[in-house]
């Protein structure tokens, strides 16, 4: 064996070796990073597991790419006086191209076999999966459940019972959104003209971020609500009170009127937090302490309003529309998931606020 051959086999099995230890420590640190939320949903397992099986595939893969490249930069490098030298002539080796095709070709169908395993295994329905419209708009969801007689029952906060099995059949009024709840971990896009959907079993009680997962304009970073896993008892009695309210006139509404307790609304608590998404998140009001700038400042275009256009702002906001912002940016949705009582609220606070 000669000396340069030694050389090489010296070379490889130190590649090998800093590749190995590399590999290791690399999985091992990305199997001790908490990537996710806490997970609520049955269907969370299984997709954390493939998400381990991808790290552990691809870590190695990346690293063995990686300590090629670079030993090949440091071992082949242009050395002085090696300016004007052509590189030596070789021929391709058949047997190492045909390896490098099969294997990435063996490990990507593996792979895709059981990503779509786990797609079947969570897709599975059950016989009492129950039913919730998804509506996105700009920007924020709107919350469907089957009511008695067929009608819809809305809301702004979307209410889940434990133990039961979800589907999210969701729609979009305007661009293309996301639903996503990071918990479930899914994700589904939200299309204009098309339904699409996915189904959760949820496992923990708790409230959990609502997001947009989709750029879908100005807005797009306060299109969040919350989930609300309840037991199943809360639910019921929480679906009982929302039938009640439609069969009574009101709107969808949040989960209570602001002010809690049975205590008339607080305007200026709707404004800042009781409504999705919140006043406050896009509007500028001295009055409230916010100054978000996505919407019109209200400190200015508020003056010299009267309760009827302040109202018809709230519920229908592209009747008339501020200089300098495009029609579309409010939510339109306000009139069914906010309840009579707790819009004239709103709008008398907005009305006093115009008046100092």
């Amino acid at each position: 064996m000669g000396e340069e051959e030694k050389q090489q086999r010296t070379h490889v099995a130190q590649l090998l070796a800093i590749g190995t230890i590399a590999s290791v420590t690399g999985v091992a640190l990305g199997l001790l990073i908490d990537w996710f939320p806490i997970a609520a949903s049955e269907e969370a397992g299984p997709i954390d597991t493939l998400w381990d099986v991808l790290l552990i595939v691809s870590v190695p893969i990346f690293v063995l790419v990686q300590t090629i490249v670079l030993y090949s930069v440091w071992r082949f490098r242009m050395r002085p006086g090696e300016e004007l030298k052509d590189g030596p002539p070789i021929h391709g080796n058949t047997r190492l191209e045909v390896i490098w095709t099969a294997i990435p070709a063996i490990i990507l169908v593996a792979l895709c076999s059981y990503a779509y395993v786990v797609l079947r295994d969570i897709e599975t329905a059950e016989a009492r999966e129950m039913k919730v419209r998804v509506v996105g708009e700009q920007f924020t969801w709107t919350f469907f459940y089957p009511g008695e007689g067929g009608k819809e029952i809305a809301s702004n906060q979307l209410y889940l019972p434990e133990g039961r099995q979800v589907r999210f059949d969701v729609q979009s009024k305007d661009v293309l959104h996301d639903f996503w709840v990071p918990a479930f971990r899914q994700k589904i896009d939200a299309v204009p003209g098309i339904t699409t959907r996915f189904r959760v079993k949820l496992t923990r009680i708790g409230t959990f971020p609502v997001v947009c997962a989709e750029l879908c304009g100005l807005g797009h970073s306060v299109m969040r609500q919350s989930a609300h896993v309840v037991s199943q008892a809360d639910f019921d009695e929480w679906m009982a009170d929302k039938q009640q309210a439609a069969e009574e006139g009101g709107g969808g509404g949040g989960e209570e009127p602001a002010g809690g307790g049975g205590a008339a609304p607080d305007g200026k608590a709707i404004f800042t937090t009781g409504s999705s998404p919140a006043c406050g998140s896009c509007h500028t009001l001295a009055d409230a302490g916010t100054d978000a700038t996505i919407g019109p400042d209200l400190d200015e275009v508020l003056q010299g309003k009267d309760a009827a256009s302040i109202q018809q702002s709230i519920e229908e906001p592209g009747a008339e529309v501020t200089q300098g912002f495009q029609d579309g940016i409010m939510p339109t949705n306000y009139g069914d998931t906010l309840q009579p009582e707790e819009i004239k609220a709103l709008t008398d606070y907005l009305v006093e606020v115009a008046t100092k």
